[in-house]
């Protein structure tokens, strides 16, 4: 048996051909790179299948392509699309509340195949989040790959002058800096494509280890993408008849960039230092390959600017005549381009602020095309092997032009650059190359674990938790509700219901959760959840769930916690005593702040510690394993025990309750809720009471009380 792989692409517009690279923003060399990927690993012979997941989109706006939940590569690799969030396409910035959806399908689907893979390649920040959800609770192995960094793009915005609040709001840069730390929390080995990426960009991340990165450098298709001249001649003509309506004289080298139309590509740069040259402009043309796009007005706000400003730019220095930037271009046509301006004795330049790797900078080297790129990351690798052009600071305009200038000046240099270029790919960069890399390393580096097994060696015990489950929170909704007794009617009622059981969650001690409970006059909890989620009882036994316990121990450092938290004592306060358990550490905070938690999140990374703080009513504060929360307990226990997660029915009321709601669980919200639960009503399986304490209008919207 052959090796099983599992990526994870979730966002951009991803099929097996004709990639709309440059549609948008999403759509880019990260699409092309993992399916690339995914189709060299299927055609070895170590590999018996790969799967690739992404998202399943119904949008009229977009190829129907997208809709097909099941796309055949070859014999051995498939593109898997699930459903979550609206059908709708949308930008990777707007998936954040629906990827907890997503890894709930993921573990159900491949639970019920009982088909596991080998490890799981997460790709880019949102594959990151749902691959470290899904690699934490079936035990498998993670590789992560983030392609470019939210505190990389962070610090490049914040030094463009551009406003935090105004990130945020369009970029959701947190959340993704948050996710890549969870994944790397969790990652098993970390690729990259470049050093730099590690030492320079990985490196400032709390959860970075450089122990577990290996540099692997992206292959380019030299099928595709080479400086043969077989049909020059007829590539030639059409691709005149593209850009000779923009140009008085075709036969000037070109500088030639290709990019999608983002403000990171800094293609006004380029057009900038090419309009203050009137060597620049004598010399040569301009060519900009930035995506297509039928009406500007149809595409995104940043599309939108980029070539508001490239048109503003040509206009600002009359270079009519010296720059095309045509509107459509066919994907099979790039290599050609790429030809086109080697046989003019072109340029292929990058002009980008970053540069996490630079496929584009591959295929113009395959091309027999030397280039003049930005002096920042994969390019600096590049040029290390291939010798075929130069490095410039593209934020010194000078510096720029001066680089363009000299590296178009020489024939024989340009010559030796194009060889260079065509045999440093062909040694250092082809699929193959990569591929057996990438294979080695795994099979190297990545332990291959024994999946989680959820039959815990084969116990034939019954399930203590039923077939459906309502979770209802003691130190909350029990403790605050003034119509329990329309519940507690409802409840025995259905008490000779076998399928049907009750479950507690709460921050207190076992003890005194049963103590408190003793007043309510409910049915006896099936299932106990303490501790913020860090013990598990069933029924009335005294000693937790030691598999629970067992997943959730792994690096956690109680005194390292304490002592790195010490100095916050003017925002928190140590609870008493009984407050305290072994994988729980209390705060109290002195005045409710919104900045206290991602203040604390952050002391905890910044030291390494394996920890995550809940914030619960505006109050309270827990710091617990990374691994555990009461939504991993309530996990744990559906995986455990074969409990569908759509069964589990949750009563969530308060501040710090946001974890319950997200997923494929069901949550019934009362009329008095805490307002930071607002926010989650577009979540599908959600019901939100409009009349004082509706929690039983909510259970029967489910058909909670029904067999089924």
């Amino acid at each position: 048996m052959g090796l099983k792989l599992l990526h994870l692409n979730l966002h951009g517009l991803i099929r097996s051909h004709d990639l709309e690279l440059g549609r948008d923003s999403d759509t880019g060399g990260q699409t092309l790179y993992v399916l690339e990927l995914v189709k060299g690993l299927a055609a070895r012979p170590e590999v018996e299948k790969v799967e690739l997941i992404t998202r399943l989109i119904i949008d009229r706006k977009v190829s129907s392509d997208y809709s097909n939940p099941v796309e055949k590569i070859s014999n051995s690799a498939e593109i898997i699309r699930l459903p979550f969030g609206p059908k709708r396409y949308l930008r990777k910035e707007l998936l954040w509340p629906y990827l907890d959806d997503l890894a709930d399908h993921i573990v159900q689907r491949l639970q019920n195949a009982n088909d596991l893979p080998d490890w799981i390649h997460a790709h880019y920040a949102d594959g990151g989040y749902v691959g470290a959800l899904v690699s934490r609770r079936l035990g498998l192995p993670l590789v992560f790959t983030g392609h470019s960094l939210g505190r990389e793009k962070l610090r490049r915005l914040l030094a463009a002058g551009i406003d935090h609040d105004q990130i945020e709001q369009t970029y959701s840069i947190s959340k993704r800096i948050d996710a890549e730390e969870l994944a790397l929390a969790h990652s098993n080995l970390l690729v990259t494509s470049t050093k730099q990426e590690s030492d320079e960009q990985y490196s400032r991340y709390g959860r970075f280890s450089s122990k577990n990165v290996e540099i692997i450098p992206p292959g380019v298709d030299l099928n595709r993408f080479n400086s043969i001249d077989s049909n020059l001649k007829k590539e030639e003509q059409d691709l005149d008849n593209l850009f000779k309506p923009f140009l008085r004289d075709i036969n000037l080298p070109p500088l030639l960039a290709i990019s999608r139309a983002v403000r990171r590509k800094n293609i006004p740069a380029l057009i900038e230092t090419f309009g203050r040259s009137s060597i620049l402009q004598q010399r040569h043309n301009l060519i900009l390959i930035l995506g297509c796009r039928e009406d500007s007005r149809q595409l995104d706000k940043q599309q939108r600017e980029v070539f508001q400003q490239v048109f503003e730019l040509v206009d600002k220095y009359n270079l009519y005549g010296k720059v095309a930037y045509p509107k459509q271009h066919k994907r099979e046509q790039v290599p050609s381009i790429y030809r086109w301006a080697a046989h003019r004795k072109g340029l292929f330049v990058n002009p980008a602020l970053t540069e996490p790797f630079g496929l584009t900078l591959l295929e113009a080297a395959a091309s027999g095309l030397p280039m003049v790129t930005t002096d920042d990351g994969g390019p600096r690798d590049i040029l290390s092997r291939c010798e075929n052009g130069l490095l410039v600071d593209v934020t010194d305009l000078e510096a720029f032009r001066d680089g363009l200038e000299t590296a178009g000046s020489s024939l024989s240099l340009w010559k030796t650059w194009s060889n260079n270029g065509v045999e440093g790919v062909s040694r250092h960069f082809s699929w193959d190359a990569h591929v057996c890399n990438y294979i080695a390393l795994m099979q190297k580096r990545v332990k291959f674990l024994a999946p989680r097994d959820w039959s815990f060696g084969g116990l034939k015990e019954s399930s203590p938790i039923g077939k459906k489950l309502l979770l209802l929170d003691l130190d909350n909704y029990l403790e605050q509700s003034e119509t329990l007794s329309i519940l507690r009617n409802h409840l025995q009622d259905n008490s000779s219901n076998c399928d049907i059981k009750l479950g507690i969650l709460t921050g207190r001690s076992i003890k005194a959760a049963r103590h408190k409970y003793a007043e309510i006059q409910l049915p006896e909890p099936a299932v106990w959840i303490c501790q913020a989620g860090t013990e598990i009882y069933y029924g009335d036994e005294k000693k937790s769930d030691i598999f629970w316990q067992d997943s959730i121990s792994v690096d956690w450092n109680r005194k390292g916690i304490e002592k790195n938290l010490f100095d916050l004592k003017d925002y928190l306060e140590l609870q008493s005593t009984n407050h305290q358990a072994p994988f729980k550490i209390s705060f109290l905070l002195k005045e409710p702040s919104d900045a206290i938690l991602p203040l604390v999140r952050k002391r905890l990374r910044q030291s390494g510690l394996a920890a995550s703080p809940h914030l619960k009513c505006h109050w309270y504060l827990d710091v617990v394993p990374l691994r555990a929360s009461r939504a991993e307990a309530i996990r744990f226990l559906t995986l455990r025990w074969g409990l569908s997660l759509e069964k589990v029915f949750i009563v969530a009321s308060q501040q710090g309750d946001g974890e319950l709601i997200k997923g494929l669980t069901t949550s019934v919200i009362p009329f008095d809720h805490d307002s930071s639960l607002d926010g989650l009503r577009s979540q599908q399986r959600v019901f939100f009471s409009d009349v004082q304490d509706g929690v039983v209008d909510g259970l029967k919207h489910f058909r909670f009380f029904k067999s089924n």
